[in-house]
């Protein structure tokens, strides 16, 4: 069983690459990264090409990633063992992962399903940008850690279609998509003030691993 952390992101939106940036005393890369290991045999990080070279000791191999999340996906899975036979993909900037949401969604691969994200309930009303309100109840924000049964992501991974989330593209191909319980927590780094919340939450008793 192995994780792929995907970091190759540019973080137009943060102003710079987020994955790098400092929180709790360490990389929000790094927080991730040790996440992913705490429930797997080996971990392949996604970087930048012009990270390739960056010294990364907390994870066994090292790749360059695509211009979309899902070239960097594929990046990564491909640098997974072949005898593997779960996948779990984590965002780099998700550095508030507990490994309870890392075994969760391994546990719904072993029971079956093909795949399992995390999701958590909507507490916002919802619009569509151009046909009006949704009904929010059934609808749930999906996070990472994601777990795959390796055969069926290299499957739905082996043409060129991208998605924003790696279950859309099983879903596609077919594969069963599980929900398990997110934790809203769990939160991806994606402005330069969820540094702040992320470094509340770390310090935190709760927020300790």
């Amino acid at each position: 069983m192995w994780a792929v952390v995907v970091a190759a992101g540019g973080g137009t939106r943060f102003g710079g690459a987020k994955q790098y940036a400092r929180v709790g005393g360490r990389r929000v890369l790094d927080w991730s990264l040790d996440a992913a290991r705490s429930s797997v045999d080996g971990v392949v990080l996604v970087v930048a090409p012009d990270r390739l070279l960056d010294p990364e000791p907390g994870a066994d191999r090292v790749v360059a990633g695509g211009r979309t999340r899902s070239q960097s996906v594929r990046a990564g899975v491909k640098a997974v063992p072949c005898d593997a036979t779960i996948v779990v993909v984590h965002d780099g900037a998700r550095p508030l992962a507990r490994p309870v949401l890392f075994e969760a969604v391994i546990g719904a691969v072993r029971d079956g399903a093909d795949a399992a994200v995390p999701g958590v309930a909507l507490v916002d009303s919802v619009r569509h940008r151009d046909r009006g309100a949704l009904d929010r109840d059934g609808l749930v924000a999906v996070q990472t850690p994601q777990a795959f049964r390796a055969a069926a992501l290299r499957s739905a991974l082996g043409t060129d279609a991208d998605a924003t989330d790696d279950a859309t593209l099983v879903e596609r191909a077919g594969g069963r998509v599980v929900v398990v319980d997110g934790d809203p927590a769990n939160a991806k780094v994606t402005l330069p003030a969820d540094l702040d919340l992320a470094a509340s939450h770390l310090a935190s008793d709760e927020g300790r691993r």
